[in-house]
């Protein structure tokens, strides 16, 4: 993933027209909006942040997942 990928939709109301945010105010008191990830969607009037976390490791224990197509099974007659 690239550190210059763009959403192509807003997370809010799902128009497409986003413009990178670079709002002078200040968002939460002592923190400068926008910045880096920082987008506006110009239909709902929204501002966000997009930031990528990492990649997360598979757990055994998710219940929620396919099955290994490669493990073995038994088909009983």
């Amino acid at each position: 993933m690239s550190a210059r990928m763009t959403p192509f939709h807003c997370p809010y109301c799902g128009e497409e027209n986003l413009w990178p945010h670079e709002g002078d105010s200040t968002a939460s008191g002592d923190q400068p909006a926008g910045g880096h990830g920082a987008w506006e969607c110009r239909s709902c009037m929204r501002a966000f942040k997009v930031s990528f976390l990492g990649i997360l490791r598979p757990t055994a224990s998710s219940g929620d997942r396919s099955p290994d197509p490669t493990s073995e099974r038994k088909v009983e007659p």
